[in-house]
């Protein structure tokens, strides 16, 4: 399936939306309009770009648009290249996995596995999606609202509650994690043709072989599975992945910021602990663990805090 992707201005995009009946209700959050015809489907999102998808993409963006702003960057798959020690994954079909929170205090462990084939790669960085730790939640969250419109991907969010059962009953955060990245593998696979996948790419967190110890589950097409080390700059499938891992993170924190009606520090820091003694103060040691990982010193340091002022 061909794919164009363009970024237009405010009076390019009206342009664009007088000249069709575009749907611009109960959509996705972050995109403005969207349309089919003549089976291509167009997408307009707040970012002020637009994607184009279907076979006959690239001749509908050149009818629907002014000529100087028709300059579109045409998804097509690179020539696979033999893979080796660094293989070329965004030439490939491939499934990525990350996982956001891990190193927070506060907030849940979020785990995201995404489907990207090699005519989408280039479409999502035309887009710009890239490693999520150099971009803002601003931009975190207009990237996850926009892919998340057209790659097949599945979400966990393992709670704090379920967080800390979970690591009370001895489970390292290793093995949360490992049998969380299983999962969302397993779900992506059966939404999409497992025939034409070539890789499953997992930002490595362990050994492979620690992974598949505790994984619980066997790993699926485990032939074809990679493990890497930075892996959201070497995968494309990766980085997206960890945008939408991260964006159902701050969205979560959001959410407890207001539970406790404050914004919440996120990394575990001298902050996030002075931060922790006043929920402490406020709320008690009960709403602190329900909204934080209680094996973390933050939980020590905040209660050896709240002891000194009041001893």
């Amino acid at each position: 399936m061909a794919q164009v992707v363009v970024k237009l201005s405010d009076t390019e995009i009206q342009s664009l939306l007088n000249q069709k009946q575009f749907e611009t209700e109960q959509l996705p959050q972050g995109m403005r309009a969207k349309l089919k015809t003549n089976g291509v489907t167009i997408s307009v999102y707040h970012s002020n770009k637009v994607m184009f998808q279907g076979k006959q993409a690239e001749s509908v963006a050149e009818t629907l648009l002014p000529s100087d702003a028709y300059q579109p960057t045409m998804a097509s798959a690179s020539s696979k290249t033999t893979a080796s020690t660094t293989t070329a994954y965004d030439q490939y079909h491939c499934i990525g996995s990350d996982e956001a929170g891990s190193g927070d205090y506060f907030g849940p462990l979020t785990v995201c596995a995404a489907y990207v084939d090699a005519h989408q790669a280039q479409i999502l960085k035309e887009l710009g999606v890239q490693d999520s730790k150099n971009l803002s939640d601003t931009k975190i969250a207009e990237l996850a609202e926009q892919i998340i419109t057209f790659i097949p991907y599945s979400l966990m969010i393992l709670t704090n509650d379920k967080y800390n059962e979970r690591q009370e009953m001895g489970w390292s955060q290793v093995k949360m994690k490992a049998v969380q990245h299983n999962a969302v593998i397993t779900k992506v696979l059966k939404k999409i043709d497992s025939s034409e996948l070539d890789y499953i790419v997992i930002d490595q967190f362990s050994q492979p072989a620690v992974y598949k110890k505790y994984a619980l589950t066997e790993l699926p097409a485990e032939k074809n599975t990679r493990f890497e080390t930075k892996g959201e700059s070497k995968s494309i499938a990766i980085a997206a992945a960890s945008i939408i891992a991260r964006y159902a993170f701050v969205k979560q924190m959001e959410k407890i910021g207001k539970e406790v009606q404050d914004t919440v520090p996120k990394g575990a820091s001298h902050k996030v602990d002075l931060f922790a003694a006043r929920i402490i103060e406020r709320w008690g040691l009960h709403q602190l663990d329900h909204i934080s990982k209680k094996h973390f010193a933050n939980r020590d340091k905040a209660n050896q805090l709240v002891h000194k002022k009041y001893h």
